[in-house]
């Protein structure tokens, strides 16, 4: 007999698996917008049930890919009204065809960001945050040579998220997410050499030590400095 438990971790399996079928779908172009889906349409075709179905839609609403209306179905929505700084839809995104120009566009946000955010981290941060900073940036500089990206990557994403949140800025702190998925892909979809560039480690230590030191102006140029080497680095996939 299966248990009650094991019914709601199938389910949980089921919705997860039909997600990860329709987002990219969506994203990619597999539906454009204005697309009506059926439920009963999906659910056959997924081999899954209209509640399953159901529970996926629900996700996919609350990031605005798609809007539910009954006696119509679910209609694909245009890409303009998507929540596209949700992290699952960033990924979604990256997986796709468009992952040069989202890429980009996303690179732009955290240079028009993160050198304020390193300002106002330097005039803000808490003692306990400088340390944080500086202990990230350390182990940025422990991971960065002999191809240990992924364990790089966990560093990185925290250094950004710690200097984002110690701006005071609830706005720039909400980024912490996007900037981590950012990271990600740019590790996940090689857009980064085997070991990071030590220039780019070596400006991680500065803006920690500027950070510490109160030096605002200091800590702005050179994580502007890091995020237009970020940009820079996206050629590798032009053409």
């Amino acid at each position: 007999m299966t248990s009650q438990a094991d019914g709601r971790g199938r389910g949980r399996g089921l919705h997860a698996h039909l997600l990860d079928s329709l987002g990219p779908a969506i994203t990619a172009g597999g539906f454009p917008p204005g697309t009506v889906l059926l439920t009963d349409e999906l659910a056959e075709r997924y081999e899954v049930s209209r509640t399953v179905v159901r529970e996926a839609v629900r996700v996919l609403e609350s990031m605005h890919l798609v809007e539910s209306r009954r006696r119509v179905g679910v209609t694909v929505l245009p890409t303009e009204q998507w929540n596209v700084y949700d992290p699952q839809v960033i990924t979604w995104r990256l997986a796709g065809s468009d992952r040069p120009r989202q890429l980009r566009s996303l690179t732009v946000l955290r240079s028009a960001v993160e050198p304020v955010a390193a300002r106002l981290a330097a005039e803000l941060a808490t003692p306990e945050e400088c340390a944080e900073l500086t202990e990230h940036a350390l182990d940025m500089v422990r991971t960065s040579r002999g191809e240990q990206l992924p364990n790089y990557l966990v560093h990185d994403m925290a250094f950004h998220r710690t200097v984002l949140r110690a701006s005071r800025n609830e706005m720039f702190a909400r980024l912490g997410d996007v900037v981590a998925a950012v990271l990600t892909g740019r590790t996940e979809h090689e857009v980064m050499f085997r070991d990071p560039r030590q220039e780019a480690v070596t400006m991680h230590v500065q803006v920690a030590a500027a950070v510490r030191e109160r030096d605002g102006a200091t800590a702005e140029r050179i994580m502007r400095t890091i995020a237009e080497d970020a940009l820079a680095e996206l050629d590798v996939l032009a053409p």
